[in-house]
């Protein structure tokens, strides 16, 4: 673990399916979940993810939580199986990715890649916004913030092709910057996002959906 960058004062080395076996079993529990937070220890809080439900999170649980991570695994399973399913998971992602904190700005541009896959009901203009900031952080050279601020580039451009197109051209941007984490965040992005497999993919998938439109006139 400590070899891939995840730190924490207590660590049990448990495997991570096993923790979710234990959180099918335990099930959703609000409270179990804050005690296994408070607890500090690495294994626990991932499982407090797990078996948290999102319905009962608060934004004051959420600053707190965001505040307590301390490495990246359990920032991004934090905001993978919880913090994008609560109802104010765009609002914590905005105002997250402008924080200092290493690990909270990480939380902020990690909700924005999670929500890119799995928020089918976000509406373009919101992602559009959201490629402004990923510019606007792209200067940050610190590791676990310029990864995560490339993920949220790159997941953004392969939800559609009007914001592959986007993505594209705000990666492009990027990498004209005078800073060598932009140019990383571009470079990276850019061979994805221009890749055939992702082109093809959306582009017929775009004609797809045309195609269906037009069938049902």
């Amino acid at each position: 673990m400590a070899r891939f960058g995840i730190h924490a004062k207590t660590v049990y080395g448990i495997p991570l399916p096993q923790l979710k076996l234990l959180a099918r079993r335990v099930g959703k529990d609000h409270l179990l979940a804050q005690e296994l937070w408070s607890s500090g220890a690495h294994e626990a809080r991932l499982l407090a993810c797990f078996i948290e439900n999102p319905a009962e999170v608060t934004r004051r649980q959420m600053e707190r939580w965001a505040g307590d991570f301390d490495n990246w695994a359990v920032c991004d399973g934090c905001c993978l199986h919880l913090f994008a399913k609560v109802p104010f998971a765009q609002e914590k992602a905005k105002a997250w990715c402008v924080r200092r904190q290493e690990f909270v700005k990480r939380a902020g541009f990690s909700m924005m890649a999670v929500l890119a896959v799995h928020d089918k009901d976000a509406n373009d203009s919101l992602f559009l916004q959201w490629l402004r900031l990923i510019k606007d952080a792209s200067y940050d050279e610190r590791n676990v913030v310029k990864k995560a601020v490339n993920w949220a580039l790159r997941q953004i451009g392969k939800r559609n092709l009007r914001l592959n197109e986007a993505a594209i051209r705000t990666a492009k941007a990027v990498q004209k910057l005078d800073s060598s984490s932009a140019r990383w965040i571009a470079a990276a992005a850019l061979r994805e996002l221009l890749s055939k497999s992702v082109q093809t993919r959306l582009r017929s998938r775009n004609v797809g959906g045309v195609r269906g439109k037009q069938s049902r006139v």
